[in-house]
């Protein structure tokens, strides 16, 4: 939805799988410390042998994400140098361990896409055909959701159907492109109230007035 209204996203789950391309360094680290049983018959990392081993162990989650992160990190650089210099002032990475990496510090803004577990867990077990206890698993690593919310900038609400979700993100972007960042719902003061999860939307003009702008081309 970012990128229909011109804004790049950089997804870190897709930076993840090239650094463990085939006769990569990164595979062969991977390699070199899980062994060749996470590779499937074409040489490829089987990313849920590998996940089936690492969710079961924090160390081992820990000796993965210390090959993979660095890796990861380098590339996201070589992108965003190359966005830069096309001209984008806006850039969306989208990272599934954006506070457990630190990474949070390096962004101007966060954006919380969330539903309930229960929500999350079916859609996950859909998406990826993992079963329920493999999600439960990867969710266990993560932070839980009150303290992302806590540390989040802005938040989507992902529980209804994309019309909904859309909205929010339209929504969005007047305050993304001027820079106005509220506080995170966490570092309210004094008992007020936080800010609301998304931006209220530009007021409409009135019927017979100028038509809204179409959005952005794609990149």
């Amino acid at each position: 939805m970012f990128e229909d209204c011109g804004i790049p996203v950089v997804s870190a789950d897709e930076l993840s799988r090239v650094v463990v391309t085939p006769g990569s360094e990164g595979l062969g680290a991977v390699v070199a410390a899980f062994g060749e049983g996470v590779l499937d018959d074409n040489g490829e990392l089987n990313r849920r042998k590998l996940g089936a081993v690492v969710f079961k162990d924090p160390s081992l989650r820990q000796k993965l994400e210390s090959i993979l992160h660095p890796r990861i990190r380098e590339r996201f650089q070589d992108v965003l140098a190359t966005l830069s210099a096309a001209g984008h002032k806006l850039v969306v990475y989208e990272v599934p361990l954006l506070f457990e990496t630190g990474l949070d510090k390096q962004v101007k803004a966060v954006i919380l896409v969330s539903a309930p577990e229960a929500q999350r867990i079916a859609r996950v077990v859909t998406r990826d055909r993992l079963t329920e206890s493999e999600v439960r698993a990867r969710l266990a690593a993560q932070l839980d959701d009150a303290s992302r919310r806590a540390r989040a900038h802005f938040i989507l609400e992902n529980d209804k159907d994309l019309g909904h979700l859309k909205q929010q993100v339209l929504d969005l972007l007047p305050a993304l492109r001027s820079g106005t960042i509220p506080r995170p719902a966490g570092e309210a003061k004094d008992g007020g109230p936080a800010r609301p999860a998304v931006p209220p939307p530009p007021p409409r003009p009135a019927a017979g007035g100028p038509p809204r702008p179409p959005p952005l081309p794609k990149p």
